[in-house]
């Protein structure tokens, strides 16, 4: 299995298991709560029932109106500053759900605007963190170098620490400043923050929907907006550092892999190549010039060699002295003298060769036998001579 998919796998168990961990927890500790304010809820409704003497239709209608009315407490919230809070909720997909259009051109204007609104925060907050990692980059190598230290080099776990740092510093003055403005607990301030920058958005607690702080506080509404765009941007920096490196590992390996199978097919074409030369240089046999012996290429080494026409010659005297020529010396034809030292001839004249078999070629002469039967290299053969028509015989022997 690639590992690729071994990490896929992986990663589906751990989630998997991740989502039956968390269900078991949330189970387990809201559970009891939720019960306990469900008859609590009960113990109210009947209270008020009994007191102010609702009909079940009654009741239902003065709780959907209370709903309804939820959403305005804030004041306009479709006037320029409500409308710019909620645009700003859709494209960083915060969706706090304490607005949402009511009419259906308003839906399918959302609809288009989160399709290209979406992507474009996205890109736009990567960019600014990878600028911001760069400049957080050089800015610790300014101080590493202002403080005389030796290696100056920032590594990633100084970025990652200088990155949790600066989340957890951006969390903190959120919650101290909506603590102030809001009159949350810091807690809930910094819970608040918390679901903000990580663009969850229950709804549970939401900025500017009190005492129509969108008309009546610019201040504070301006510090909101820019709080959750900053926010963004140093989370959008601190995950590009630490998760975007793991989401880039499969296209890393792939890109590896790529490399390795470039690599073993230019290792198998090498060794083809050279398994192809190999078989070559053991087809052209060559035999050394020895007692009776001759260097002669036996394999055609270019295909016009093979192609090349027979040569047949009528006169048998023309024939002998060719092949003679093969066999590395010169024989005496007609009482010349036999040279000093064999040659080294081509045996081109001859397009007739032998595959895959190397031979020694005896000549047997009746006149030049030495006492082993054999005739010696320089022994006479004469294309007139009697024992050259009559008692003419070459015998192949195998090396």
């Amino acid at each position: 299995m690639k590992r690729q998919n071994l990490r896929t796998v992986s990663l589906i168990l751990c989630i998997f298991s991740y989502l039956l961990v968390g269900a078991a927890v949330f189970d387990a500790l809201e559970s009891e709560a939720e019960s306990g304010r469900r008859r609590l809820l009960e113990q109210k409704r009947g209270e008020l029932r009994r007191k102010y003497r609702f009909s079940p239709d009654d009741y239902h209608e003065l709780e959907r109106l209370v709903l309804q009315a939820e959403a305005h407490r804030a004041g306009g919230q479709w006037k320029f500053a409500g409308s710019f809070y909620f645009a700003i909720t859709v494209i960083t997909t915060i969706g706090y759900g304490h607005a949402a259009p009511g009419t259906d051109a308003g839906k399918v204007f959302c609809m288009f605007y989160a399709i290209l609104g979406i992507p474009l925060t996205l890109v736009m907050f990567q960019s600014l963190g990878e600028r911001m990692n760069t400049v957080v980059r050089l800015l610790l190598k300014k101080i590493k170098k202002c403080l005389g230290m030796k290696k100056t080099n920032v590594s990633m776990e100084n970025m990652v620490l200088v990155g949790f740092l600066s989340c957890m510093g951006t969390l903190c003055v959120g919650a101290a400043a909506f603590s102030y403005f809001e009159g949350w607990t810091f807690f809930h301030a910094y819970y608040y923050c918390f679901i903000t920058l990580t663009t969850i958005g229950f709804g549970d607690f939401v900025a500017l929907q009190k005492n129509e702080a969108l008309q009546k506080k610019p201040p504070y509404v301006a510090f909101s907006f820019m709080y959750i765009l900053v926010g963004l941007t140093v989370i959008g920096a601190f995950l590009n550092l630490v998760v975007l490196r793991f989401l880039t590992m499969n296209s890393e390996d792939e890109r590896r892999d790529a490399e390795e199978r470039a690599s073993l097919r230019r290792v198998r074409n090498n060794i083809h190549l050279k398994a192809k030369e190999d078989s070559k240089s053991r087809d052209t046999i060559f035999l050394p010039i020895e007692d009776r012996t001759s260097q002669m290429n036996l394999i055609p080494l270019m295909q016009e060699d093979a192609d090349r026409p027979r040569r047949h010659s009528s006169n048998s005297t023309a024939r002998v002295p060719s092949f003679c020529t093969c066999l590395g010396y010169r024989p005496r034809l007609c009482g010349s003298p036999a040279p000093s030292h064999p040659e080294t001839l081509s045996c081109h004249t001859n397009p007739v060769y032998y595959n895959s078999i190397s031979y020694r070629i005896d000549e047997v002469s009746l006149s030049t036998r030495d006492p082993t039967g054999f005739s010696s290299p320089g022994s006479t053969l004469s294309s007139n001579s009697p024992s050259c028509r009559e008692h003419h015989r070459l015998r192949r022997k195998s090396i």
